[in-house]
């Protein structure tokens, strides 16, 4: 890796903490709701009748009522993790396709 690659590495890691931490501190003491929260209210307030959703969770018909928030916790790491993995997966494909272009690439030139 490059002086320049680390350069460009190290200037993206930085805004990327900065895009995470102003709005914290730009917005101190405001309370960070659901999605969920949020359009079921907007629904109502346009409509001017509650919010009725059309299906119910697949977890939450087996359980009889909402998920347990440790649960619901697990289950949200655990989606984030098989798609790190995926993604992980892929980039690793593409940085072993191109080393072993350049190999073959090398090779004919002897």
């Amino acid at each position: 890796m490059t002086k320049k690659d680390r350069a460009l590495m190290v200037v993206l890691l930085l805004l990327c903490v900065v895009l995470i931490v102003t709005p914290v501190l730009a917005l101190r003491g405001a309370e960070f709701g659901g999605s969920d929260d949020a359009g079921s209210e907007k629904v109502a307030e346009i409509t001017g009748e509650d919010y009725e959703p059309w299906a119910t969770p697949v977890f939450e018909q087996l359980l009889g009522g909402e998920l347990p928030g440790e649960l619901e916790s697990l289950l949200f790491c655990v989606q984030t993790g098989v798609g790190v993995g995926v993604i992980a997966f892929f980039l690793g494909r593409f940085v072993e396709r191109k080393k072993q272009e350049t190999a073959r690439g090398t090779q004919k030139e002897q």
